[in-house]
């Protein structure tokens, strides 16, 4: 792997058969690669870098700023959080399959003795991915009514930097396993922000129009969103 510096910023440059380069700045520090096409140069790749220099910046100071969860180790008494509100976990060991359940401001989680950390974390995801699995088709169903746009399908999965993404072609949209730990307002938000990539797959003056006039307000829960903590994660690429 090549890698070009500006200043302080070192970036790492892969190539890949790819048609259109890719910026992406990574959590929790703030590392920076650039993917590009086989036959775009170094010095090509560094003008692009150099262009994009403040938005990098931008996008730095926003990840070290931004608050993270300390590391779970599935003990008792340890917060987690669902739809926005924080329980205590509850370690209950028996010989029996594990489960987990809500039991007023605590989250039972069922396990067999010994069940080693990431076991736990395991069966702790799992279950948030059942719970957004049968949340998200109703604010499907309502938004594609009211967007009048039609999705194929629908996946979760823990993403580095994004909260959720479009596949217009596809019509397919993802969406971040830690949606399951906010507000439902701010899961329907995301929602609603990749359905709307259907319509207008740039982040341009169109996009905002629409998302102004179908969710006033937008940009009150996309700060709430990134006012929260996100989950404790050592990112790599």
């Amino acid at each position: 792997m090549e890698q070009i510096q500006l200043g302080d910023i070192t970036i790492d440059v892969e190539l890949k058969a790819i048609k259109h380069l890719h910026l992406s700045v990574y959590p929790p520090t703030g590392r920076v690669k650039i993917a590009a096409p086989l036959h775009i140069d170094l010095d090509t790749i560094r003008v692009y870098a150099i262009s994009k220099l403040n938005w990098i910046k931008k996008q730095q100071a926003r990840l070290r700023a931004q608050r993270r969860e300390t590391q779970r180790d599935y003990i008792p008494r340890e917060s987690h959080y669902y739809k926005g509100r924080r329980y205590l976990l509850k370690v209950i060991e028996a010989d029996a399959p594990p489960h987990l359940k809500l039991k007023h401001s605590n989250l039972e989680l069922h396990l067999r003795p010994g069940t080693p950390h990431d076991k736990r974390q395991e069966i702790l995801e799992a279950w948030y991915r059942e719970r957004l699995k049968e949340t998200i088709p109703t604010y499907i169903t309502k938004w594609e009514t009211t967007l009048k746009v039609g999705l194929n399908t629908f996946g979760i999965k823990k993403m580095k930097t994004k909260w959720g993404s479009c596949n217009p072609e596809a019509k397919r949209i993802w969406l971040n396993l830690e949606l399951a730990k906010k507000p439902p307002e701010c899961l329907e938000y995301i929602i609603v922000h990749e359905l709307v990539h259907l319509i207008e797959r740039k982040h341009n003056a169109h996009f905002i129009t629409l998302m102004d006039h179908h969710l006033p307000q937008w940009r009150h829960l996309k700060e709430e969103l990134n006012r929260m903590p996100v989950g404790h994660a050592e990112w790599r690429y």
